[in-house]
């Protein structure tokens, strides 16, 4: 890995400061600060797409960049849906499945690595739109506690809409990782 891999710049820096409002955002919502948590994580949220934008219009793009960014997306959002679920603002069967999809993902790509040297990681449009649903359901959920306002509809769909899209971006890695894999083995 050479040093421009690795060079700290503009957008690797607000992906450290995404990472750092992990333990903010999980605090706030320990100490049932859930308005405060909300900001906090509406800014992260924006400093996502902020490091993105930064990173592609100035061709700023790093090797570190792109381990730091969903390192710094799934800190936040697995960190925040567990406390959401300790904290009795989610169901406990949404957080398993959310938290069993990145565990499988993250072994099933520790896996694939190891057996046959070759992983490239590129996320489908399928994945995008999970964290983007799961995003979505944080913000409502910390928003809508943290002004009081009462719309237990529109959480339990996005509910639903992330439960849908989690199975659908678990089940879809597993199959495009079994194709590959399948089609690595010799023929018997």
């Amino acid at each position: 890995m050479s040093k421009e891999d690795i060079r700290i710049n503009i957008p690797n820096l607000i992906s450290l400061l995404r990472l750092l409002c992990v333990p903010l955002t999980v605090w706030l919502i320990m100490k049932n600060e859930v308005l405060a948590a909300f900001w906090v994580f509406v800014f992260a949220g924006v400093s996502d797409a902020l490091d993105g934008f930064i990173a592609k219009k100035f061709n700023l793009q790093t090797k570190l960049g792109a381990y730091l960014d969903p390192i710094a997306d799934k800190a936040l959002l697995i960190s925040v849906f567990v406390t959401l679920g300790q904290a009795g603002y989610l169901d406990s069967w949404l957080i398993l499945l959310v938290v069993f999809r990145d565990g499988l993902i993250l072994v099933g790509a520790f896996l694939y690595h190891v057996i046959y040297q070759n992983l490239t990681m590129e996320p489908l449009l399928i994945s995008k739109v999970n964290t983007t649903a799961q995003f979505a359901l944080v913000t409502l959920v910390l928003g809508l506690h943290g002004f009081a306002i009462a719309d237990g509809a529109v959480i339990q769909t996005m509910v639903y809409i992330v439960a849908a899209t989690t199975v659908l971006s678990g089940a879809a890695y597993v199959g495009i990782w079994g194709m590959r894999a399948a089609s690595m083995e010799p023929g018997e």
